[in-house]
């Protein structure tokens, strides 16, 4: 991994998959066990989105591994298991923060 922006690339996957919600926390949603309105899971979201706009805004991240954390996947499970809606401000903060950076990353 002599490549400086895999290196960045890593960094951010890393970092944001500390905080992210979708690996424990949504299956409990789908199970009925927890409730997409509930506080502790809309914090861990809030963080995460954070998080997120914050590692999409590191230097060295090229185009190509700025697809790879493309947030809208991620965020359309959220919306689709009724934590967030698609028009929340966070949701179309972060979904602008990733194509400021694709227009401004390198090939």
């Amino acid at each position: 991994m002599d490549n400086p922006g895999e290196q960045v690339l890593q960094r951010a996957i890393s970092t944001i998959a500390q905080v992210d919600p979708l690996i424990k926390l949504i299956h409990q949603v789908r199970l009925g066990r927890l409730k997409p309105a509930d506080a502790g899971l809309r914090a861990v979201t809030e963080s995460w989105i954070e998080t997120y706009e914050r590692m999409l805004a590191l230097e060295g991240l090229t185009r190509s591994g700025l697809r790879r954390l493309d947030p809208a996947p991620r965020v359309a499970v959220l919306i689709e298991v009724g934590v967030l809606a698609p028009d929340h401000q966070a949701v179309e903060r972060l979904s602008a923060s990733f194509h400021r950076a694709m227009a401004a990353s390198p090939e």
